[in-house]
């Protein structure tokens, strides 16, 4: 692999994980709102 290979696959590694912490967040507040919805007052 050439460096501008190597930098662009580093590029893309901290994209996905940014991803994957932005989808981990929305299915916490999907499942707290869930949660919320579904309490009997």
């Amino acid at each position: 692999m050439e460096a501008q290979d190597l930098k662009r696959l580093k590029q893309l590694e901290e994209e996905n994980a940014k991803l994957k912490r932005m989808l981990a967040e929305s299915m916490l507040d999907n499942d707290a709102l869930k949660a919320a919805l579904n309490r009997k007052y």
